[in-house]
């Protein structure tokens, strides 16, 4: 069963190589949105995204539940989650156990029979932030990056919407 993390930037094309990894195997393919629309530029990035996609897509909106979802959608089409990062942030601004949680779907991981493929920022390639809070968020995401990386069958880092493979 395949494990796929896709990580890069902002703007990198993480999501449009994660849509045709996802539509690459059978089934009909099953958009888990972590993201919620707080307001009209978010509203804004997920009509871009759904209009993308087309309307052949399962989806299902899970700001938090992660784990619950990928084994209530199991058994069918590839799961796309998108994205990890916006997941964590929305655990960490839940007051959530983050680290829990990410060994929780790691240990996960390898129970499930359908593909999932993971969309997630890479944030630790710019500057330092300058203050707590984002430096905290950095580092978890990297801790969490490093995780579903390790628990991952692949592992690929988009840059200038070209996909390197990592592992």
């Amino acid at each position: 069963m395949a494990i796929i993390l896709i990580t890069g930037g902002a703007r990198s094309g993480k999501s449009r190589r994660a849509e045709m990894r996802t539509r690459s195997f059978p089934g009909q393919p099953v958009y888990v949105a972590t993201a919620e629309a707080l307001d009209a530029e978010m509203e804004a990035r997920i009509a871009t995204h759904r209009a993308r996609r087309g309307a052949d897509w399962i989806e299902r909106e899970v700001p938090l539940d992660l784990v619950p979802a990928l084994v209530a959608t199991d058994g069918g089409g590839a799961r796309l989650v998108d994205c990890l990062t916006l997941w964590l942030s929305n655990l960490m601004h839940a007051e959530r156990n983050w680290e829990s949680e990410v060994t929780e779907l790691a240990a996960a991981l390898p129970r499930l029979k359908s593909p999932v493929v993971f969309v997630t920022n890479e944030v630790g390639l710019g500057i330092v932030p300058d203050n707590a809070l984002a430096r905290r968020y950095r580092d978890a995401a990297g801790t969490m990056n490093q995780v579903i990386a390790a628990a991952s069958n692949e592992v690929e880092f988009v840059v200038a919407g070209l996909p390197m493979k990592l592992k």
